[in-house]
């Protein structure tokens, strides 16, 4: 099993490379839909949905066009790549539409910027 170093991760959004990027987090989740018969012993369930949100972290930079692009409201396509963009690389890709964005300043420290977006449509996994 290869494990990799967080310092190896990319994100484009809308093919631009995201600046100052310091971290990121993609979730996906599938909805169940109970089939259970009334003489079963046991519930059972077949698979629904699936969908995808994620979370995009980095230091503040007004003069990077990803992150100008990154507001509320905004519809997004974008590439995650984990360990980072190497041939075989895996590879997360999507459209999302950006739910919210926060500027956090506090004393003695770096001036972050936090993206949370909600996929629309499929989640294509691969690799570069």
């Amino acid at each position: 099993m290869a494990t990799h170093h967080g310092k190896e991760g990319v994100v484009t959004a809308g093919g631009t490379g995201v600046g100052e990027l310091t971290g990121f987090t993609l979730e996906t989740t599938g909805d169940v839909v109970e089939d259970t018969a009334l003489t079963d012993a046991t519930k059972s369930f077949l698979a629904g949905r699936t969908s995808f949100s994620g979370t995009l972290e980095m230091n503040f930079d007004e003069t990077d066009t990803a992150q100008t692009t990154l507001v509320a409201g905004a519809s997004i396509s974008f590439v995650l790549l984990p360990e980072g963009n190497a041939s075989g690389d895996r590879s997360f890709s999507g459209t999302g539409i950006v739910t919210g964005m926060s500027v956090t300043n506090s004393m003695d420290a770096v001036i972050s910027r936090n993206v949370t977006f909600q996929g629309t449509g499929a989640l294509t996994i691969g690799t570069v």
